[in-house]
């Protein structure tokens, strides 16, 4: 039997619009991360981190993948109803084998120097969308989508840091469409030492979906 996903049904509809509502990239990253529950349970992280954690779900979801062990799962949102829907995702899930927290800033600027080195498991569902480049943060919901030329602007942004953020052994899971040119992130990631591969894919509509798995050396 596998995993439940998490509730939302706390968060109301006018919610959604300002924060991600889960959708086929959210599943098929919560997928992912069921069939690898195994290895990253053998693994034994201690440091989680979701980027862009939206409504929260994949945030409980990851629990729910450590549970019985222990770590600390930070959420990470530019947008402060994300921040707040995620802290009620999780109060509203068991997540108690987890220590939780949620803060507002872009990818973990805020914290860099303290988690440089020591992050067991990244995840990101960035803003893919192609849209152009104004369209960037233009409202607080297109945050959570528009990804500018090649739906690439935002994520061009932390890939250069990945690597360094990345304890030994360090998991980093991300959310791609074929506009994001997939085979082109592997083998940036490949030259910082991280074994990269697509493990799920999926078509949702018109979009193509995948996510990259990156395993630092």
């Amino acid at each position: 039997m596998g995993l439940s996903t998490p509730s939302t049904s706390h968060l109301s509809q006018s919610k959604y619009d300002s924060v991600y509502e889960p959708a086929e990239d959210t599943y098929l990253l919560l997928d992912a991360l069921e069939n690898d529950q195994s290895q990253i349970q053998e693994q034994a992280p201690t440091v989680c981190v979701e980027i862009g954690s939206g409504s929260g779900c994949v945030s409980a979801f990851l629990a729910k993948v450590l549970d019985p062990h222990s770590a600390l799962v930070l959420s990470t949102d530019i947008n402060p109803a994300a921040a707040l829907a995620t802290q009620e995702t999780i109060a509203s899930n068991d997540c108690s084998n987890c220590v939780s927290d949620q803060i507002r800033t872009r990818f973990t600027q805020s914290m860099d120097s303290r988690l440089c080195g020591s992050i067991d498991i990244l995840l990101f569902n960035p803003p893919y969308v192609v849209t152009p480049t104004e369209e960037i943060d233009v409202t607080s919901e297109a945050s959570a989508w528009a990804g500018g030329k090649h739906g690439r602007e935002v994520l061009d942004l932390l890939l250069p840091n990945v690597a360094h953020m990345l304890a030994p052994r360090g998991r980093f899971y991300l959310v791609v469409i074929e506009q994001n040119k997939p085979d082109d992130i592997l083998e940036l990631l490949q030259r910082d030492g991280l074994l990269g591969e697509r493990i799920l894919s999926r078509k949702a509509g018109r979009e193509h979906l995948s996510i990259l798995r990156f395993i630092k050396k």
